[in-house]
C-alpha cells in the first residue's frame, strides 16, 4: 500500500473512532440529562466550566458556546481555585466538572469546599465509580470504548465526546429559553456580547475610587480592607507614583496564613504576586478576557506604558455585565465606571 493511501486510511480511521464515540452516547442521555437541564434553567446564578489540560480546554469552549446562547457561563482553573479563586463561586450558580477518568486530583480536591457551599456539581465523566461521579449531584455519562490515539493515551475521542456533549447541553437550553436569532444577535458583534468584547478595557474598565489599591509600605491588613470595601478580591499595590509593583488576592492571603502567625501587620509586599498579568489601556476586552481565561485569573490591572495603573477589570463583570448603554456619547457597561 502507497504511503499516501496509508495516511488517507489512518485518518479516515480517526473520524469513524470519533464519529462512533459520539454516536454512542445518545444511547446514554436520560433522565439526569433532563435533571442538569432544570438545574440550570432554575438557578439564579451562572454555570461554571473547570477542568484540567485538554478537559480545560473542553471547559473553555463550552463556557463561550454557553455565553453566547444565552446561559451565563464562565470557566474556573481548578487548580486556582484551590488556591483562592473558589471564592467567585456562589451558592446559586452550577459546575460542571470535565474529566474523562474522574480522578482527577485537581477537581476532587474541590468537591467537598463546593459542597460546602451549596453548589450544585454536574460531572461530565467517563467512571460512574470514580471519586468525582460519586462526588457529584448529577452524572452525565462521556465515556468512550477508546481513544482515536493507536498509544490510547492521548485524548482524542473522549475530548470530542465531552464537547459534543457540551453542544447538546447548550442546543437543549436554547430550546428550553426559546432563544431566537434576535437573541443571538444580541450577544454576538453588533450586539451587547460583541460589544462588550470589541471594546477597549478602557472605556469599562473600574477607575478611580473604585479601584483596590493600597501603597507600598501599607499592611496586609490595609490591603484586605481594600478587598473587602471593593469587592473584587484582590488589592493591587502600587508606589507613589501608581506604577504596578505586585497584587495581593485571596489567594495570596490564604498561602501566607500557612507561613505566618500574624500576618496583619505585615507589609503588603511580603505576601504579593510581584509580577502580576496586566494589560496596557488601549487593548480590547476580548484580549483582556483571553489573557485572563489562559491564566485563571479573575482580576486584571489595567497600565500605561509606563507601568501606571489606569484602572482594573474583572473577569464576571467583562462577561456577565447588563448591556452597553450610551452615556454622554461614550459606551460603558452598567456597573462599570469609566
Amino acid at each position: 500500500m502507497k504511503k499516501s493511501s496509508r495516511l488517507l486510511k489512518q485518518a479516515r480511521e480517526v473520524l469513524e473512532i470519533e464519529a462512533q464515540g459520539i454516536l454512542d452516547l445518545v444511547e446514554k442521555i436520560g433522565s439526569e440529562f433532563e435533571q442538569a437541564i432544570e438545574l440550570i434553567l432554575n438557578s439564579k446564578g451562572r454555570v461554571i466550566l473547570t477542568g484540567i489540560g485538554k478537559s480545560g480546554i473542553v471547559g473553555r469552549k463550552i463556557t463561550s458556546t454557553l455565553n453566547s446562547t444565552g446561559t451565563p457561563s464562565l470557566f474556573l482553573h481548578p487548580a486556582e481555585a484551590a488556591h483562592g479563586d473558589l471564592g467567585v463561586v456562589t451558592a446559586d450558580d452550577i459546575v460542571i466538572a470535565i474529566s474523562n477518568s474522574g480522578y482527577t486530583e485537581e477537581l476532587t480536591n474541590i468537591l467537598p469546599t463546593l459542597k460546602s457551599l451549596g453548589v450544585k456539581v454536574i460531572a461530565f465523566c467517563g467512571d460512574q465509580g470514580s471519586p468525582l461521579a460519586k462526588g457529584s449531584h448529577l452524572f452525565i455519562d462521556v465515556g468512550v470504548e477508546r481513544e482515536a490515539c493507536p498509544l490510547g493515551l492521548a485524548p482524542t475521542t473522549s475530548t470530542t465526546a465531552a464537547l459534543a456533549m457540551g453542544d447538546a447541553l447548550a442546543v437543549a437550553l436554547v430550546n428550553r429559553r426559546r432563544f431566537n436569532r434576535k437573541d443571538f444577535k444580541r450577544f454576538h458583534p453588533g450586539g451587547s456580547l460583541g460589544d462588550r468584547l470589541s471594546s477597549k478595557v478602557k472605556d469599562v474598565m473600574l477607575t478611580g475610587d473604585r479601584m483596590p489599591l493600597v501603597l507600598e509600605g501599607q499592611t496586609v491588613e490595609e490591603a484586605i480592607s481594600e478587598i473587602d470595601q471593593k469587592g473584587l478580591g484582590a488589592s493591587l499595590v502600587v508606589d507613589g507614583d501608581l506604577i504596578l509593583r505586585g497584587i495581593v488576592t485571596d489567594g495570596d492571603i490564604r498561602r501566607s496564613l500557612s507561613k505566618w502567625r500574624d500576618i496583619m501587620g505585615l507589609k503588603a509586599e511580603k505576601i504579593m504576586s510581584a509580577s502580576p498579568k496586566m494589560i496596557y489601556e488601549d487593548e480590547r476586552v476580548a484580549e483582556a478576557v483571553a489573557l485572563m481565561e489562559h491564566s485563571g485569573i479573575t482580576v486584571l490591572p489595567i497600565v500605561d506604558r509606563a507601568k501606571r495603573v489606569k484602572g482594573v477589570v474583572h473577569l464576571h463583570g467583562l462577561l456577565g455585565g447588563k448591556e452597553f448603554r450610551v452615556n454622554g456619547g461614550r459606551k460603558t457597561t452598567k456597573g462599570f465606571a469609566s
